[in-house]
């Protein structure tokens, strides 16, 4: 047999003594300040919001405790006089301190003692052990499975309410502690988000001053983006790795900004010269994400504290595949391109497929020496480049996903 007394509603629980189950009318926004841990101003709600349960075979040692207890300004109880159910009834209703006897029929204190420090969800709640056997074996063992304290029977009604105060106050001490670490915790996660994101946008931001060198609206390092995401998707490469290229080729051209004008934005061919600088924006473009050197951050370090902070940061994933990137999206399988002539795999994989990329928009984009290409004509051209300027297996998955590549196409096409 059991029952459940709940004699008052629930009152407002207090940032100070916030109770393990989880009911609070508290916002995000309150939790977040933390306040610091006070057992004065805690042991006065206690009484309040505390949930106690008692479990005791015997009837009259339940009324007993829960008489004295309600003395003491206690107002809500959960009780059993019977052990096969309590389980379920911590499970449901998690009180904030279980007054547990150990004789009982059927199922022992001990074993209910050791199922509650079992399950993670339960084990931080303290449990005082009733008992009229002044057995030390029993109470070592009670010890050794986590009970926090013990009271004999006959019980005083004093020392039950001292040992039951203070197993209490040990428990909004860890629930104030659990919070506080969840609340930094979330704290921590957002401003981690909001870091990444500002990185991302910069990096952004960086990749479109470059095409504003030689393109009006720099959608075109937004389409190689897109389109890189597309290709590594078809090639079964993994999540991180998709997000990072999509992130990173936006900065392929980067270097040019190292490029003059007079020869990034010449209307007509290239003279050798012209083409020789021309050629040096990949390296432009990689040393400009090259990680400094220890000197150099020495340099950058020996200002302040914060300054040596922000300066660990060597580099950043995304930053470090821009550069490969920058390097290589110029280098052709077959060993032709440039500014250093690797050959097949030598190139990095997220070069070669930037490689693809980067390509087909500039044959289906309008640029100061050409008019952009029908799109039949630029699938056609990277194509024709299968094996000698492309990686084969990036043209066939290229080509393989056609559909979603006109997509973005439409999506992002410049317009005059």
């Amino acid at each position: 047999m059991h029952n459940i007394i709940l004699e008052s509603p629930l009152s407002q629980i207090t940032l100070e003594a916030t109770r393990c189950h989880g009911m609070t009318n508290a916002t995000d926004e309150t939790r977040a300040t933390s306040v610091p841990f006070r057992p004065n101003a805690v042991s006065g709600t206690l009484s309040q919001s505390a949930k106690i349960m008692i479990v005791d075979d015997e009837p009259v040692n339940v009324k007993v405790v829960q008489k004295y207890l309600k003395l003491a300004g206690y107002q809500h109880f959960v009780t059993s006089t019977d052990p096969r159910p309590v389980m379920d009834m911590i499970a449901r209703e998690m009180p904030d301190v279980i007054l547990l006897d150990i004789m009982m029929p059927h199922i022992s204190g001990l074993e209910i003692l050791r199922k509650v420090r079992e399950d993670e969800r339960l084990a931080h709640i303290p449990t005082i052990v009733l008992t009229a056997a002044d057995n030390e074996q029993t109470k070592m063992e009670a010890l050794e499975l986590g009970a926090a304290d013990f009271l004999g029977k006959p019980m005083n009604s004093a020392e039950l309410i001292v040992r039951v105060r203070n197993a209490l106050l040990i428990k909004a001490h860890h629930d104030h502690l659990k919070n506080y670490t969840q609340d930094l915790e979330q704290q921590v996660r957002r401003r981690t988000a909001e870091l990444a994101a500002s990185r991302l946008e910069l990096i952004h931001c960086l990749a479109r001053t470059a095409e504003f060198r030689d393109n009006d609206t720099g959608r075109h390092v937004v389409r190689v983006g897109r389109y890189t995401e597309i290709i590594a998707r078809q090639l079964g490469m993994d999540e991180p790795f998709i997000e990072l290229i999509g992130h990173a080729s936006p900065l392929h051209d980067m270097g040019k900004v190292g490029i003059p004008d007079c020869v990034l934005l010449k209307p007509g061919k290239l003279t050798p010269d012209e083409f020789e600088i021309m050629q040096k924006h990949p390296v432009y473009g990689h040393d400009t994400f090259e990680p400094m050197s220890q000197d150099e951050l020495r340099t950058f370090k020996s200002h302040t504290f914060m300054g040596e902070m922000i300066m660990d940061v060597r580099s950043s994933p995304i930053i470090t595949m821009a550069a490969k990137i920058a390097l290589t999206h110029h280098e052709k399988w077959d060993g032709t391109g440039y500014p250093i002539g690797l050959h097949g795999e030598d190139i990095p994989l997220a070069g070669r497929i930037t490689a693809v990329a980067d390509v087909f928009d500039a044959l289906s984009s309008k640029r100061p020496y050409k008019p952009a290409f029908e799109l039949d004509r630029c699938f056609q051209i990277v194509g024709e480049g299968r094996g000698t300027h492309f990686d084969p297996a990036i043209v066939d998955a290229f080509l393989a996903c056609r559909e979603a590549v006109a997509q973005v196409y439409v999506e992002l096409t410049d317009v005059d």
